[in-house]
């Protein structure tokens, strides 16, 4: 018995891996940088109600989950479904240089901020060097 194939099953099956269905939607789009004393995470969430969002931190793992929905009701007529719906997630290992406890999160025009300040443990600091007496034995001393 020959069994025929769809060409087109690999290639909806790697776009769906990329893109998402409406099952499983893709992955949310992020940036993530650090300014001066704060680290900060964008996360593009178009369309999403706020009430819909949830952060959680869990050992230095931050979890991002966000829900978009479709209109529904009676006189509700879906014309063209192309943008993904569902519950979106995504999780950062933030590790210990970051203090998880004073996390801030806002959410504008479509995309979810977290401003995480870093621990100060983790800042720079200057260390003073002490000199010696000029014989090369002499001890130095730091301060940290």
């Amino acid at each position: 018995m020959l069994m025929r194939t769809d060409p087109f099953r690999e290639i909806d099956r790697l776009a769906e891996q990329f893109f998402g269905t409406t099952t499983r939607p893709a992955v949310m789009h992020m940036d993530a940088y650090r300014d001066g004393d704060y680290f900060y995470a964008a996360f593009d969430l178009p369309g999403v109600d706020p009430e819909s969002i949830d952060c959680t931190v869990e050992r230095d793992v931050l979890t991002v989950r966000a829900q978009r929905r479709r209109p529904t009701g009676d006189k509700v007529e879906l014309v063209a479904a192309e943008r993904p719906m569902g519950t979106f997630s995504r999780q950062l290992f933030l590790g210990d240089t970051l203090d998880t406890d004073n996390l801030e999160a806002g959410y504008d025009n479509g995309v979810l901020t977290l401003r995480i300040p870093v621990a100060e443990r983790a800042k720079p600091r200057r260390i003073a060097v002490a000199a010696g007496n000029g014989n090369g034995n002499g001890r130095k001393q730091i301060d940290a």
